[in-house]
Protein backbone atom coordinates (compact mmCIF):
# COMPACT_ATOMS: atom_id res chain seq x y z
CA UNK A 1 0.00 0.00 0.00
CA UNK A 2 1.26 3.50 -0.68
CA UNK A 3 0.89 5.59 2.05
CA UNK A 4 1.47 9.63 2.21
CA UNK A 5 1.64 11.32 5.35
CA UNK A 6 0.55 14.95 5.43
CA UNK A 7 1.36 17.27 8.93
CA UNK A 8 -0.41 20.42 8.96
CA UNK A 9 0.55 22.89 12.08
CA UNK A 10 2.17 19.02 13.59
CA UNK A 11 5.14 17.44 13.37
CA UNK A 12 4.98 14.02 11.86
CA UNK A 13 7.82 11.79 14.24
CA UNK A 14 8.95 8.59 13.21
CA UNK A 15 6.56 6.68 15.80
CA UNK A 16 3.44 8.28 14.01
CA UNK A 17 4.68 7.34 10.76
CA UNK A 18 5.44 3.91 12.07
CA UNK A 19 1.87 3.95 13.66
CA UNK A 20 0.10 4.71 11.02
CA UNK A 21 1.90 2.08 8.47
CA UNK A 22 1.42 -0.52 11.17
CA UNK A 23 -2.14 0.28 11.36
CA UNK A 24 -3.12 0.87 7.64
CA UNK A 25 -1.99 -2.93 7.47
CA UNK A 26 -5.45 -3.54 8.38
CA UNK A 27 -6.91 -2.10 5.74
CA UNK A 28 -4.24 -3.00 3.38
CA UNK A 29 -5.12 -6.69 3.45
CA UNK A 30 -8.80 -6.17 1.79
CA UNK A 31 -6.73 -5.06 -1.33
CA UNK A 32 -4.22 -5.77 -3.90
CA UNK A 33 -3.20 -2.55 -4.91
CA UNK A 34 -4.30 0.17 -2.74
CA UNK A 35 -3.28 4.11 -2.31
CA UNK A 36 -3.71 5.77 1.23
CA UNK A 37 -3.69 9.85 2.13
CA UNK A 38 -3.16 10.50 5.79
CA UNK A 39 -3.41 14.20 7.06
CA UNK A 40 -2.82 14.98 11.00
CA UNK A 41 -3.74 18.19 12.27
CA UNK A 42 -4.55 20.30 15.25
CA UNK A 43 -7.48 22.35 16.04
CA UNK A 44 -7.41 24.14 19.59
CA UNK A 45 -7.07 21.06 21.97
CA UNK A 46 -8.11 18.32 19.56
CA UNK A 47 -5.97 15.91 17.36
CA UNK A 48 -7.79 15.39 14.00
CA UNK A 49 -7.09 12.20 11.80
CA UNK A 50 -8.41 12.25 8.40
CA UNK A 51 -7.49 9.33 6.26
CA UNK A 52 -8.39 8.75 2.26
CA UNK A 53 -8.59 5.37 0.47
CA UNK A 54 -8.52 4.72 -2.74
CA UNK A 55 -8.26 1.23 -3.90
CA UNK A 56 -10.05 -0.77 -7.11
CA UNK A 57 -11.70 2.23 -8.32
CA UNK A 58 -13.47 3.08 -4.97
CA UNK A 59 -12.34 5.47 -2.41
CA UNK A 60 -13.24 5.51 1.07
CA UNK A 61 -12.88 8.58 3.96
CA UNK A 62 -12.76 8.78 7.80
CA UNK A 63 -12.19 12.06 9.70
CA UNK A 64 -12.15 12.04 13.37
CA UNK A 65 -10.79 14.11 16.34
CA UNK A 66 -9.64 13.17 19.77
CA UNK A 67 -7.55 14.87 22.52
CA UNK A 68 -5.03 11.94 21.95
CA UNK A 69 -3.46 11.40 18.34
CA UNK A 70 -3.44 7.60 18.34
CA UNK A 71 -6.92 7.30 19.51
CA UNK A 72 -8.13 9.67 16.67
CA UNK A 73 -6.11 7.46 14.17
CA UNK A 74 -8.03 4.16 15.70
CA UNK A 75 -10.82 5.54 14.79
CA UNK A 76 -10.67 6.30 11.81
CA UNK A 77 -9.23 2.78 10.76
CA UNK A 78 -12.39 0.86 12.57
CA UNK A 79 -14.39 3.24 10.43
CA UNK A 80 -12.83 2.92 7.23
CA UNK A 81 -12.66 -1.11 7.77
CA UNK A 82 -16.57 -0.80 8.76
CA UNK A 83 -16.56 1.11 5.39
CA UNK A 84 -14.88 -1.81 3.42
CA UNK A 85 -16.41 -4.69 4.88
CA UNK A 86 -19.73 -3.09 3.85
CA UNK A 87 -18.92 -2.49 0.48
CA UNK A 88 -17.49 -5.68 0.08
CA UNK A 89 -20.31 -7.76 1.48
CA UNK A 90 -22.84 -5.18 -0.61
CA UNK A 91 -20.72 -6.26 -3.89
CA UNK A 92 -21.10 -10.08 -3.04
CA UNK A 93 -24.47 -10.03 -2.08
CA UNK A 94 -25.33 -8.04 -5.80
CA UNK A 95 -22.73 -11.45 -7.78
CA UNK A 96 -24.74 -13.87 -5.37
CA UNK A 97 -28.26 -11.96 -6.61
CA UNK A 98 -27.39 -11.34 -10.38
CA UNK A 99 -25.97 -15.55 -10.50
CA UNK A 100 -29.64 -16.41 -8.44
CA UNK A 101 -31.02 -14.45 -11.32
CA UNK A 102 -29.60 -16.00 -14.56
CA UNK A 103 -30.84 -19.80 -13.32
CA UNK A 104 -33.32 -21.31 -15.09
CA UNK A 105 -35.78 -22.23 -12.27
CA UNK A 106 -38.40 -24.77 -13.49
CA UNK A 107 -41.83 -24.26 -11.92
CA UNK A 108 -43.26 -26.63 -9.55
CA UNK A 109 -46.69 -27.08 -8.39
CA UNK A 110 -47.30 -26.44 -5.01
CA UNK A 111 -51.08 -25.67 -3.12
CA UNK A 112 -51.07 -23.03 -1.37
CA UNK A 113 -51.90 -23.07 2.59
CA UNK A 114 -54.88 -20.91 3.10
CA UNK A 115 -56.84 -20.42 6.32
CA UNK A 116 -54.89 -22.88 8.75
CA UNK A 117 -52.41 -21.83 11.30
CA UNK A 118 -49.31 -22.78 10.47
CA UNK A 119 -47.00 -21.01 13.37
CA UNK A 120 -47.43 -21.68 17.10
CA UNK A 121 -45.84 -19.71 19.86
CA UNK A 122 -45.88 -20.14 23.45
CA UNK A 123 -44.83 -17.36 26.07
CA UNK A 124 -45.31 -16.98 29.74
CA UNK A 125 -47.96 -13.78 30.64
CA UNK A 126 -47.12 -11.78 33.71
CA UNK A 127 -49.52 -9.18 35.59
CA UNK A 128 -47.93 -5.66 35.00
CA UNK A 129 -48.83 -2.33 34.35
CA UNK A 130 -49.83 -1.13 30.75
CA UNK A 131 -46.82 1.51 31.23
CA UNK A 132 -44.50 -1.35 32.81
CA UNK A 133 -45.81 -3.24 29.53
CA UNK A 134 -44.81 -0.23 26.64
CA UNK A 135 -41.29 -0.56 28.32
CA UNK A 136 -41.28 -4.34 27.86
CA UNK A 137 -42.51 -3.86 24.01
CA UNK A 138 -39.82 -0.80 23.57
CA UNK A 139 -37.01 -3.65 24.65
CA UNK A 140 -37.67 -5.57 21.67
CA UNK A 141 -38.24 -3.32 18.72
CA UNK A 142 -39.27 -6.52 16.28
CA UNK A 143 -42.19 -7.17 17.65
CA UNK A 144 -45.27 -4.82 17.20
CA UNK A 145 -46.91 -6.33 20.65
CA UNK A 146 -46.96 -7.35 23.34
CA UNK A 147 -50.09 -9.28 25.68
CA UNK A 148 -49.79 -9.14 29.55
CA UNK A 149 -52.18 -9.14 32.46
CA UNK A 150 -53.14 -5.93 33.57
CA UNK A 151 -52.47 -5.43 37.40
CA UNK A 152 -55.57 -3.06 38.01
CA UNK A 153 -58.01 -5.03 36.35
CA UNK A 154 -56.39 -8.48 36.38
CA UNK A 155 -57.52 -9.15 32.53
CA UNK A 156 -55.51 -9.91 29.62
CA UNK A 157 -54.56 -6.77 27.63
CA UNK A 158 -52.61 -6.01 24.32
CA UNK A 159 -50.49 -3.05 24.10
CA UNK A 160 -49.84 -2.47 20.57
CA UNK A 161 -47.42 0.06 18.36
CA UNK A 162 -49.39 2.90 16.41
CA UNK A 163 -48.61 3.06 12.81
CA UNK A 164 -47.02 6.76 13.60
CA UNK A 165 -44.58 4.41 15.37
CA UNK A 166 -44.42 7.08 18.27
CA UNK A 167 -47.43 5.83 20.08
CA UNK A 168 -49.49 3.04 21.59
CA UNK A 169 -52.40 1.44 21.87
CA UNK A 170 -54.06 -0.46 24.54
CA UNK A 171 -56.85 -3.66 24.33
CA UNK A 172 -58.89 -4.39 26.82
CA UNK A 173 -61.62 -6.83 26.67
CA UNK A 174 -65.28 -5.26 27.65
CA UNK A 175 -66.87 -8.24 29.68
Amino acid sequence: MKVKIIGKELKITEAINDYVEKKLERIDKYFAQAEAEVTLRMEKNEQIAEIYVTANGEKYRAVTEDKDLYASIDKDIDILEGQIRKAKTKREKMQREASIRTMDVVPTEEHEIINEIVKTAYYEIKPITPEDAILKLQEKPTHNFFVFINVETGKVNVIHKLKDGKNYGLIEPEA
